[in-house]
């Protein structure tokens, strides 16, 4: 495995002893509603990652197997959606993702996050070569499918909730309502689906990022000011891991847009 690109930001905040991992195990997974897992390597190799140290996180979650396997993807798509810096390795890392996810969930179909990783893995490989060319391509309906299957088993996912609005939005804004409708598309769907994730999640800085997307991909400018009032309460977020700092960092860049 070639070297990743390190976190960039002080990561002493984000880390976590077990003790401490377990004590706060509901607040750092609201997100995901990943279950507190029973083996000590799982666990280590979560405290890796919202420490920031996602490569070490991968490595060490395969290395257990099982539980350990959702860590790693989900360390992995998180390093190549923010820290990547090559598009084609990006694409390969999120791929790989996707597959394993894949076979993952076909493993044990009711883990929602096998599910759910998937989708996030080739919903952002479908950004990464467009949109139009991943429907064509049978990935929407695939994107969609596992979201759907996410939110039936664990309908407190909130990160499930985020992806398929974002999946609505971008189907949308990229090939309009009428062929979006051939997609399972609809933007009351999408908006309902943001909703429902910042409630489940109010204190998630990337819901709002991506509701903030979503608003502008659905409604269009009318709706630039609500935008901008979600991208700085994303900002003013506290984070608590790694991966949430990513998510704030990105919101204050939005701002600055």
């Amino acid at each position: 495995m070639a070297k990743w690109t390190a976190f960039p930001y002080d990561s002493d905040d984000y880390t976590y002893d077990a003790a401490a991992l377990k004590k706060n195990w509901a607040r750092l997974h609201a997100g995901d509603a990943e279950p507190m897992p029973k083996d000590d390597k799982v666990l280590a190799a979560w405290a890796l990652f919202h420490a920031g140290e996602f490569q070490k996180a991968a490595e060490a979650g395969l290395k257990a197997g099982g539980a350990g396997v959702t860590v790693a993807n989900k360390a992995q798509a998180i390093y190549a959606n923010y820290l990547e810096k090559s598009e084609k390795t990006k694409l390969a890392l999120f791929m790989e993702v996707a597959e394993r996810a894949e076979a993952q969930a076909a493993e044990d179909p009711k883990n929602a996050n096998a599910h759910y990783l998937m989708a996030y893995a080739l919903g952002r490989y479908s950004q990464g070569i467009s949109v139009a060319k991943a429907l064509a391509q049978g990935l929407g309906s695939k994107v969609k499918t596992a979201l759907e299957t996410a939110i039936k088993l664990q309908p407190k996912h909130a990160d499930a909730h985020i992806a398929l609005g974002a999946f609505h939005a971008e189907v949308i804004d990229k090939v309009g309502s009428l062929l979006g409708r051939t997609q399972g598309a609809s933007k009351d769907a999408g908006l309902s689906m943001y909703k429902q994730a910042l409630k489940l999640n109010p204190d998630s800085a990337i819901a709002k990022v991506e509701y903030a997307n979503g608003l502008v991909m659905l409604e269009g400018e009318k709706k630039m000011k609500e935008a901008e009032k979600l991208y700085a309460e994303a900002a003013a977020c506290e984070a608590k891991d790694a991966m949430e700092r990513l998510d704030v960092e990105m919101a204050k860049a939005e701002l600055e847009e």
